[in-house]
This record gives C-alpha cells, structure tokens and sequence, in this order.
C-alpha cells in the first residue's frame, strides 16, 4: 500500500455515513400494508367483491328474466336450464338472487350514507362545541333507548301509503325504507366521533389554529374531520351490513318490497312457506345474505386494525 493509498481512500468504498435510498411511504400506503396482513379481511373483500361482481355484471352474461313465469317448471331443483332451481311460479332463483342482491345493496350504501351523515354530524357538533353536548347527546341517548324494530314497523305501517301514492310502489318503498333505516342507525357512530373530537380539538395543532383567530367550521373542516376519518370509516363499512340484515329482516316480516321488487329478504319470506318442497328458495337468498354480512364485517375488522396507529409499524 502506497502512501498515496493511505491519504486518500479508494473509490469505490462508499463512505460508512451515505444514506441509502428509501421508499416513499405514506398514511395509506401504511393502512394498505397493514389491511393485507389481515387474512379475513383479505378472503372478505374477495368474497365481497365476487358478490357485487356477480349482482352487477351477472344479468349480462345470465340473461334469464327474473319475473319471467313458467307454472310447468314450478318448484324444480337445480338444473342446467335452471342452475339454483325455480320457485312456485316457475320463475329462476339465479336471476330473482342476483336482482334482489342489486336492491338489497342499494339499500344497505344508501341507508349507510345517511347514517353515517347524521351521526358524524351530530358526533362532531356535540364533541366541539360545549353548549351542544348535552342536548345532543341526550338525544342520542333516547334515541338508544328506543326499540329500534317496533319503530321501523310503525313508522313504514304510517307512511307506506303516502309515499306509494307520491313515487309509486317501488321507488316509494325503497326512498321509506332507506330513510327508516339511515335516521334509525346513527346512534353508534355520533358517540364514537363524539369521543374522538373530544381527542382531537385539544391537541397543538388545533390550539394553534385557533390562537390564529381560525373560525371554527375552517377547524372543524380543516383540521377535526381528516382526523377522525378512521372510526367514520369502520362505522360506515358495519352500517353497510347492519342495514342489510335491517332490510331484510322487514322483507321477511312482510313489510319491505313489494313482492314483484325481488330483495333477499323478500325472496326469504316467500320461499319459507315451501321449505320442505324446494329447500333452495330459502338457501341461497340466505347464503348470500350471510356471505356478504360476514365479508363486511371482516373488512370493518381489517380497516380498524389498519387505522389504528399503535398496530402499524
């Protein structure tokens, strides 16, 4: 070795110090690596997925009416003309599953969204705002404290005919039940926001924001909101099942859809007469209905384990 070699080190070491290059990373990419992690979150948005793909794009491919009646074909077991059998008047099961599954969503996201509106309104309101508290959470309180199934069934006795008469048998009954559904289903989701706020508007940030003279809807919106996204993202992926298994519970007691307005829980009530002749009109509606309720609340399961900072790395 040279004294050359000694004074002035090789090329091609690289210095013991140099930064090695690291991959960007952010919140959600870290929410996405900790979701995958979790094995029935994962199978449940595969079974979720396949299910809406089904519902959707399946009259597409499956082009059998679902209120085409043929009596010669009533209450057949499965076939390859009628691959999960018929009903007592001859109509497909296949095609009455998938055009009831359309409804039965619609309802579950519909009835969803309004929930999750009034109770991240109403959390949010009542956990900011101190003269709110106690009025709106007693309100949440008597609204607990009702007996949520004796209520739908008065409140869709009361009006069903109203608003038939407005927007028509179909169209009425979806807009009675969504908004039944949305304004009875809220109550959860205002006291777990509700807590959260409290969390959130003592912290520096928010202190600083106001020590600036910010108004409080600019908090609210800017600051207060995109940090208590994470339990409003749990609750509306639960809400999707809980109004699902609501509608389908008032379709088997009769007081859903009409019976031309196929839903799961309409296709319940109507097969659970011919159990013992044709046990199918009643496995699959309730198949699928179990199917996607377990595979919501797998993924309800795997997003709080995602947004929850102290399980990720």
């Amino acid at each position: 070795m040279t004294e050359l070699d000694l004074i002035a080190p090789r090329q091609t070491e690289a210095p013991a110090d140099a930064e090695l290059p690291t991959a960007h990373r952010s919140l959600w990419s870290d929410v996405w690596r900790q979701f995958i992690r979790h094995p029935g979150a994962l199978v449940g948005m595969v079974v979720l997925g396949a299910i809406v793909l089904i519902v959707l794009a399946g009259p597409s491919v499956y082009t059998v009416n679902a209120e085409f009646i043929n009596p010669r074909v009533a209450n057949r077991g499965m076939s390859l003309d009628h691959p999960l059998g018929t009903d007592n008047l001859g109509r497909d099961i296949l095609a009455q599953v998938m055009a009831g599954g359309r409804v039965s969503l619609a309802v579950g996201i519909s009835a969803m969204l309004i929930a999750i509106t009034l109770g991240t309104t109403v959390g949010v309101l009542a956990g900011y705002f101190r003269r709110l508290d106690g009025i709106l959470m007693r309100m949440t309180e008597l609204f607990l404290a009702l007996p949520i199934l004796p209520l739908l069934l008065v409140i869709i006795l009361l009006f069903r005919d109203t608003l038939r008469g407005l927007f028509g048998p179909s169209i009425g009954i979806f807009l009675l039940i969504v908004v039944v559904i949305g304004i009875t289903s809220w109550m959860q989701t205002a006291r777990v926001v509700r807590a959260e706020v409290l969390a959130v508007k003592e912290r520096d940030f928010v202190l600083a924001a106001r020590s600036i003279g910010a108004r409080s809807h600019r908090i609210i919106f800017r600051h207060i909101l995109p940090n208590v996204l994470s339990p409003i993202m749990v609750s509306a992926t639960l809400g999707v099942a809980s109004a699902i298994i609501v509608e389908s519970a008032l379709s088997f007691l009769g007081l859903g859809f009409p019976p031309d307005f196929p839903t799961w829980g309409r296709l319940l009530y109507d097969g659970a007469n011919y159990m013992t002749l044709n046990p199918s009109r009643v496995i699959w509606p309730g198949l699928a209905i179990s199917l996607t309720v377990l595979s919501v609340n797998f993924i309800g399961d795997g997003l709080r384990d995602a947004l929850d900072p102290r399980l990720r790395n």
